[in-house]
């Protein structure tokens, strides 16, 4: 029998989401050793010290089940963003949270508003609901159009995803766009910040998405350790939110689904302010280096906010730069075949990747001379 029949039409129809490629298997396929990767978005800086330390303490208690509540965890982030814990709901990722929000709110034939190109895992969590994604185009400068966003919005849209900085883009929207489009929202509708990058921000109006929380209960503000923080790989996000919405997302959420491990790393990792500002040091030294050398390679590259780069390097450079053991991002699937994303790394690796598309440029720039 086949279950072709019997499962869930909108789950058959899905593309499952498509990390990037790891480093052990490019070094297999190519006989690369020591590839370098520039393609996730994780902290080039690797994890906090301080969250090393306290994951080794820990070990011996892992045959425990974890605090199911995340007490230690959700009352430290109650204190730093001046909150009250009744206002925290904590997942695996934030990808977690946009699940729960699914669960909770949506039901088939609902509609959900979001800007495209953006972070991959809007779609499938919509469609995997039975929901019905209405994507909006970026501005042509990459940016979240927020006028075209807000009029997307109809009496069938229960949420609208705004992420800033913007993934895989890098670019963000300011205080003053962001108030004039929050403000005209319906107050029913579930307005969904995703901030996964935040910290990395620049610009000196990056908004502040935190108060309109009490201004307009239907918001939540997501935020990860798995990005300034260097903890992608043990899985903690959370949510920020009225605490009648963080109750709804409660009883969605299974128990247990933060581990032990990732618990006490992310308390750790809350206290170590100065790797957080040197992970933000090498952030902002790491672009500024990559949008010079890029430029002076005659590559397009979009201002960014984040910890990445979106840069037009030509269609088959992803699959150049992986014999050069560089892995970066391919954006085709995000209808942009022309792009690569670029994590800041650390500066030998940012080097070594210009020095890679250095080469790969070169017999294109001998042979228009030849041409000529």
């Amino acid at each position: 029998m086949s279950l072709a029949r019997s499962v869930k039409p909108e789950i058959a129809s899905l593309q499952p989401y498509q990390p990037g490629k790891p480093i052990e298997e490019l070094e297999r396929e190519f006989g690369i050793v020591g590839a370098v990767k520039l393609a996730s978005n994780e902290n080039a800086l690797g994890p906090s010290p301080r969250a090393l330390a306290a994951l080794a303490a820990a070990l011996p208690e892992v045959h425990r089940y974890p605090d199911g509540a995340s007490f230690a965890l959700r009352h430290k982030l109650a204190s730093r963003l001046e909150v009250t814990p009744a206002q925290l709901v904590l997942g695996a990722g934030s990808d977690e949270i946009l699940e729960l929000l699914a669960k909770a709110f949506l039901r088939p034939q609902d509609e959900v508003v979001y800007a495209w190109p953006s972070f991959a895992m809007y779609p499938i969590v919509i469609q995997g609901a039975g929901a019905r994604g209405v994507a909006v185009p970026l501005t042509s400068g990459l940016v979240h159009d927020l006028p075209a966003l807000g009029a997307a919005v109809n009496e069938r849209t229960r949420l609208v995803f705004v992420c800033n900085p913007n993934n895989p883009t890098g670019t963000s929207v300011g205080a003053e766009a962001f108030e004039r489009f929050v403000a005209q929202l319906p107050s029913e509708v579930l307005l969904v910040v995703d901030e996964a990058y935040c910290e990395y921000a620049q610009r000196p109006d990056f908004p502040n998405a935190l108060p309109w929380i009490a201004r307009r209960p239907a918001t939540i503000v997501l935020r990860t350790f798995s990005k300034i923080y260097g903890l992608a790989g043990l899985r903690v996000g959370y949510g920020i939110a009225s605490s009648e919405l963080v109750g709804y997302l409660e009883r969605a959420r299974h128990p247990f689904n933060v581990s032990l491990l990732a618990q006490v790393a992310a308390l750790a990792a809350l206290e170590d302010v100065a790797h957080v500002q040197a992970s933000q040091r090498n952030n902002r030294e790491g672009l500024a280096f990559l949008h010079q050398a890029l430029a002076a390679l005659g590559i397009e590259v979009t201002p960014s906010d984040a910890n990445f780069v979106l840069a037009r390097t030509g269609i088959g450079t992803y699959e150049q730069l992986l014999r050069e053991g560089v892995i970066v991002r391919a954006m085709g699937g995000f209808g942009l075949p022309e792009h690569v994303r670029i994590t800041v790394g650390l500066p030998e690796e940012n080097r070594r990747l210009v020095a890679a598309l250095e080469r790969l440029r070169r017999p294109q720039k001998r042979a228009v001379r030849h041409a000529g």
